[in-house]
């Protein structure tokens, strides 16, 4: 993961938690529903290393929410 875009993958991560756990869904059964393992699906949250557009448009469509979602950084 390139440096120069820390910022924009930690909030990623952070907007993923958030509409995981609105969900009401722990980090196992989300990775579990869009096949990545539970480490994998910590480490995005907690930017620890780059994740691929496959897993992000998995990731939006078991949240229901539209993929822009989650790159609506506040």
């Amino acid at each position: 993961m390139e440096r120069a875009h820390f910022e924009e993958y930690k909030k990623l991560g952070l907007n993923i938690a958030y509409y995981r756990k609105e969900k009401g869904l722990s980090q196992m059964q989300l990775a579990e529903q869009i096949d990545i393992s539970r480490t994998h699906m910590s480490r995005i949250e907690n930017n620890d290393c780059a994740v691929s557009l496959d897993v992000i448009f998995r990731i939006a469509k078991a949240l229901d929410i539209p993929v822009a979602k989650l790159f609506d950084f506040r």
